[in-house]
């Protein structure tokens, strides 16, 4: 939601809640011990979407939330996203709503407290930040089994609540999972892994649009810098961190186009390698052409009704992807080979 939603109270509460690793830590030790070790809900065939930013990810994640099959973190579930079900519990009497407002990207997507949102890694950040978070970086990482077990938990207690029974199936939306994936498909071996992806240069450019955004907001909002940080959205704006896909640095400034194509370039050619097989890639401008025709695919893959598929395609009926505009330089050429790369792998 925008940022005026959250007034003094409720930035406090984000604050101490989302702020202090240990804080966060307490909450999901509670959540454990309220929760115990219930297995009546299994977790099965979860759906990790992790595309960088600016891919067409949200929409994605709202068209499959849609068919009322899926439990996802919303904007209900802030700031205790680490014990919702012992939040749900506790709110239940308290549940207020609001109508739908344009989120704070100003990309005419609409969100209310019922939308889903990209918040499970308050979950990575806060059981193990440490070890892939520095004051400048973001790197990719490999956590332990320890770690991966209590994601496991963790995901169990989000489907368990739920509000409707036939929430039976965890859906994500979280960028930084690109620097986990084979981590997650090792935690949940049947799970769909989707890597979504725009035309390089038309993604870098949205990117560098959002960073010049939230960094104007950043600027005379600290809460609002905050509160990214705490989500672990360090893409863009006046909290951003360099994610280290490899060793290289990335030698373009941020206000330069170059900086989000080098970016690019390194994430996709980082995917490429390390996503599982069966990873689904899927880019935008090809999903808005067919969208109907690649939901009926992607449910039938997914086990759901292909009824569905018409309603998921609607939600690209606004959709209208930027021709490409001819940038031929080295660095674009290197981001073109990847994308043709990625359109390679890019079928159901």
């Amino acid at each position: 939601m925008s940022q005026p939603d959250y007034g003094f109270f409720s930035r406090l509460v984000h604050r101490i809640v989302l702020g202090p690793r240990f804080i966060g830590q307490t909450v999901f030790d509670l959540e454990e011990m309220s929760a115990g070790r219930d297995t009546s809900i299994a977790v099965s065939r979860p759906v990790f979407i992790a595309g960088l930013a600016r891919s067409g990810s949200t929409i994605l994640l709202n068209a499959l939330h849609q068919t009322g099959l899926y439990r996802s973190l919303t904007y209900r579930d802030m700031p205790f996203v680490l014990m919702s079900g012992t939040w749900k519990r506790l709110a239940t009497r308290s549940r207020i709503d609001k109508a739908a407002k344009e989120r704070a990207h100003g990309d005419r997507l609409l969100v209310d407290y019922d939308s889903p949102e990209a918040f499970e890694e308050v979950f990575w950040r806060t059981l193990y930040g440490e070890k892939y978070i520095t004051n400048e970086r973001v790197v990719p990482h490999n956590p332990p089994k320890s770690v991966r077990r209590n994601f496991s938990r963790f995901v169990h207690h989000v489907i368990a609540s739920r509000t409707h029974e036939q929430q039976n199936r965890y859906l994500s939306k979280n960028n930084n999972n690109l620097l986990r994936l084979p981590a997650i498909k090792r935690t949940f071996p049947d799970a769909l892994i989707i890597v979504p992806f725009r035309d390089p240069l038309q993604q870098a450019m949205s990117l560098l649009r959002q960073h010049e955004l939230f960094s104007e907001r950043h600027a005379h909002d600290k809460f609002s810098m905050d509160y990214m940080n705490w989500l672990g959205h360090y893409e863009f704006g006046l909290g951003r961190k360099h994610y280290a896909y490899s060793e290289a640095s990335n030698p373009h400034s941020p206000m330069d186009i170059n900086y989000w194509l080098q970016g690019w370039h390194d994430a996709y050619k980082y995917a490429l390698q390390k996503a599982p097989q069966d990873t689904v890639f899927i880019g935008y401008e090809q999903l808005c052409q067919a969208p109907e025709t690649f939901f009926l695919s992607l449910f039938s893959r997914l086990g759901l009704d292909t009824a569905g598929a018409a309603t998921a395609a609607s939600f690209y009926e606004q959709a209208h992807p930027h021709p490409t505009q001819i940038r031929p330089d080295e660095l674009t050429a290197a981001c073109e080979q990847i994308h043709s790369s990625l359109l390679e792998r890019a079928a159901l």
